[in-house]
């Protein structure tokens, strides 16, 4: 057995608001609240969950983009929580991001050449302006484009092709783990699935390990090695991609599958509809945080919380009724 590439413990981030609650405590968005997992080396972990769980920001807080309100993320040996500016610094070569909107994430007045080598500057990976290009030029055929667009712009580029440009730039310095944050959701659906073979590519080609961040179940199903599912700041459920597709345990997770759609239309899906809203995370429910929602709640579930429980070797989850507790 290796050792995990990424360890993730108990991390939170609330988001401070103007006010308090009754009591006088300081009202906060609980964004993140209390996410624990492991990423072994070569592995894609997709994280998936309705908009607003916190799945993005877990990302986020990963690469220490924004600061955590308590826990610890560990790559390797290193405390990524805990290192200084310029210890942090450093390790950027070894954690990268592809974001996920590829018309917002690249600056409309630097060309490709400088967008892509940019880091290789920063990170005094090449020497000169010829040895830059050279690289660029090297990464932007690895991505599927060529060297006649060094010099243009990012609105000179498709949606697809700006995502491959932020894949390149994100290459660049060799990481050995990528948070793509939905890297998909905003291209077309024709073009999703060329840029997620791209990335199955580059993983094998590379060595790459993956953090994959998305609500497209189907996408995740495909390119996942095993699949995280957040609710409301906190993971339900984790297990190998295929368990979970074949055999979701917890009823948020029965839910999200149920409304993936089938592509052959004569086979039908039961769909468990939910009843309610999904809770401000400002104020979260007690216990169970889905059991406002939940059709197998029991009276014990809106006061309990509920920690991860294995039940099959590396399925885990957070649920009294469906884990037997």
């Amino acid at each position: 057995m290796t050792s995990p590439l990424l360890r993730v413990r108990d991390l939170k981030k609330h988001f401070p608001l103007p006010g308090r609650l009754l009591g006088g405590e300081r009202a906060a968005v609980r964004a993140v609240d209390g996410v624990s997992f492991d990423i072994e080396p070569g592995e894609t972990l997709g994280l998936v969950g309705e908009s607003g769980c916190g799945k993005s920001t877990t990302g986020r807080l990963i690469l220490r983009l924004i600061e955590p309100t308590a826990g610890e993320v560990w790559f390797g040996e290193r405390n990524v929580t805990a290192l200084d500016k310029t210890a942090l610094t450093a390790l950027r070569k070894d954690l990268q991001i592809i974001f996920q909107d590829p018309y917002a994430s690249l600056d409309p007045r630097m060309t490709v050449a400088s967008i892509i080598g940019e880091a290789l500057t920063v990170h005094r990976l090449v020497r000169g302006r010829r040895d830059r290009d050279a690289r660029v030029v090297e990464l932007l055929e690895t991505v599927g484009l060529s060297a006649e667009h060094l010099r243009r712009y990012p609105h000179e580029f498709s949606g697809g092709q700006r995502q491959r440009i932020g894949i390149a730039r994100a290459l660049a310095v060799n990481p050995k783990l990528v948070v793509c944050d939905e890297p998909v959701s905003a291209l077309d659906v024709s073009v999703q699935a060329q840029v997620v073979n791209l990335l199955e590519d580059l993983q094998s080609r590379f060595g790459l390990t993956y953090l994959f961040v998305a609500h497209d179940l189907s996408v995740v199903e495909h390119i996942s090695t095993r699949v995280a599912v957040m609710y409301l700041g906190r993971i339900v459920e984790i297990a190998p991609t295929r368990a979970l597709y074949t055999n979701p345990v917890h009823p948020y997770t029965e839910a999200l599958l149920s409304a993936v759609p089938v592509p052959d239309p004569t086979q039908r899906r039961e769909r468990t509809v939910l009843e309610g809203d999904v809770p401000s995370p400002v104020h979260p429910p007690s216990g169970c945080r889905f059991h406002t929602r939940c059709p197998v709640r029991l009276p014990a579930c809106a006061h309990d919380e509920q920690a991860l429980r294995e039940i099959a070797p590396g399925h885990w989850v957070a649920c009294a009724v469906r884990a037997g507790a």
